[in-house]
């Protein structure tokens, strides 16, 4: 049966420098969970553009070195590692698009695509360690939200590069497709540069009407 593990306390790890490694993993794996996910996504903050989650079984015998939240990466590093999650971990990628965001809500949309990031995986987990403070409702196994888990669990921090990597990579795509939006620079965010581009050329497709400056019918606010 199923079960969910509530995030633990921030504090109790307030004094100690936070980096990525698989002590989480092992002390499950110890206890009799095995495979472990780690789960996050990209994308919760831009006014454009689908959020992307990724869910990352790691090789315990072939964990990549480096691994770190994809926020403290460079680009190249990035790149490289997420190459590297590839060739040696089990990776599942989902996402949800603006028109989902709109109609549930960032974090509902958010949750929802790592729940089917968890679930395109070949190989089922026995636990979900989740980044954040939320659990990914609806998972066939038991989660554990982990409060910065992306600085503290290499398998959430794997996932991070994925989701990070990936929808970058659909960013600068959309910016060919609809290239007065200069995607391809921001990843639509909310920069001068976009909320110019949207009073000149209005919302496109991709655009998230349920977020400020664009909810009020369309049209940029301040």
């Amino acid at each position: 049966m199923k079960r969910s593990t509530p995030p633990d306390s921030p504090k109790l790890f307030d004094d100690l420098p936070l980096k990525p490694d698989f002590s989480i993993e092992e002390t499950a794996r110890l206890s009799g969970l095995w495979p472990i996910a780690g789960t996050d996504e990209a994308g919760r903050g831009p006014l454009a553009g689908p959020v992307v989650a990724a869910a990352v079984i790691l090789d315990p015998d072939n964990i990549p070195a480096g691994l770190n939240d994809s926020k403290k990466l460079s680009l190249k590093q990035r790149e490289s590692l997420f190459e590297q999650i590839i060739a040696t971990a089990e990776v599942s990628i989902a996402s949800s698009g603006p028109r989902l965001i709109d109609e549930r809500n960032i974090l509902r949309a958010s949750l929802d695509a790592m729940c089917r990031a968890v679930a395109g995986l070949m190989t089922p987990p026995a636990l979900v360690l989740a980044d954040g403070r939320d659990i990914p409702p609806g998972m066939a196994c038991e989660g554990r939200a982990v409060i910065k888990g992306d600085a503290r669990s290499v398998s959430i921090a794997a996932a991070s590069i994925v989701a990070k990597v990936t929808r970058d990579r659909m960013m600068v795509r959309a910016g060919i497709i609809y290239p007065a939006y200069g995607f391809e620079g921001h990843a639509g965010y909310g920069t001068a540069q976009h909320r110019a581009a949207i009073q000149d050329h209005g919302p496109c497709v991709l655009h998230r009407m349920s977020f400020r400056p664009l909810k009020r019918d369309g049209v940029v606010t301040e």
